[in-house]
């Protein structure tokens, strides 16, 4: 009896015991069943930003050039065979940037199809520099010295023109040499008739701006009123009207002074 007592609490014990863990397993089981899964939306993927277009000027096609393939060492062309983006005169730099004959102002350069300028015989319009230049000059022509002429001559590169050729050796010699004399009076006495005619003011504000005289520089020949020929036979004679006629200039002596009162030219010629 006892002992079936004991075997009855055993096997009560051991149902307990798988009660107990299966509805532990059970609970397990619920408590698994109630996770809810991540309701989390997921990050929102954007489209990229497009760049926006380049357009480089002188590109029709709106798009960035790309530059050439690069190409193997022996596939390009010399550096000698690049065509070069100005030619060989325009990059040499001792070529003449034009036509000596039309850049110098001392060229006769009356155009008959431009307007006539205005002769001026009013000294109060000249800039001071020049007016004291020209007033130096006469000076020294009234003087009968050709010597007085050497200081307003200049040197070097800022010499006065006195040939187109370009004037050898020392300026006063030279000029005595031009000189019917050999003593430089008729040359004095040229200058000096030169400086007391009407004059011209040529290309005003630009950097090449003179003061030309005689005015007959800057006026074609044939629009020459009969006083004004009158004027030009002062200076020059009948043969050498003519000539200049032929010609289509005068091209007589001349002088040039600049606004800052530097002498630049007294040549005659062509």
């Amino acid at each position: 009896m006892a002992n079936a007592s004991r075997m009855f609490r055993a096997t009560a014990g051991k149902m307990c015991v798988g009660l107990i863990a299966a509805s532990l397993w059970a609970g397990q089981g619920f408590a698994l069943s109630e996770i809810k899964p991540d309701e989390t939306a997921p990050p929102e993927v954007t489209e990229p930003t497009p760049l926006p277009d380049i357009t480089l000027p002188g590109d029709p096609a709106g798009e960035v050039p790309m530059p050439d393939p690069v190409r193997p060492p022996e596939e390009q062309a010399p550096a000698d065979d690049a065509a070069p983006t100005l030619d060989d005169e325009t990059l040499d730099p001792a070529a003449p940037a034009g036509n000596d004959e039309t850049a110098d102002p001392a060229r006769p350069n009356a155009d008959p199809e431009a307007p006539v300028p205005e002769v001026i015989y009013d000294l109060s319009k000249l800039p001071g520099p020049t007016r004291r230049m020209r007033e130096l000059i006469l000076e020294a022509t009234k003087s009968g010295d050709i010597e007085k002429l050497r200081p307003l001559l200049g040197m070097g590169d800022g010499a006065t023109t006195l040939s187109f050729g370009g004037a050898e050796g020392d300026l006063i010699a030279f000029l005595k040499q031009q000189s019917g004399d050999g003593e430089g009076h008729e040359i004095l006495a040229i200058l000096e008739e030169v400086l007391e005619a009407g004059f011209v003011h040529i290309d005003a504000g630009k950097p090449e701006e003179l003061y030309v005289w005689p005015y007959f520089f800057g006026v074609p020949l044939e629009k020459l009123t009969p006083p004004q020929r009158v004027e030009l036979f002062r200076i020059v004679t009948a043969g050498d009207y003519e000539d200049m006629k032929n010609y289509g200039a005068y091209i007589f002596y001349r002088v040039g002074i600049t606004p800052e009162g530097r002498w630049m030219f007294f040549v005659a010629g062509d």
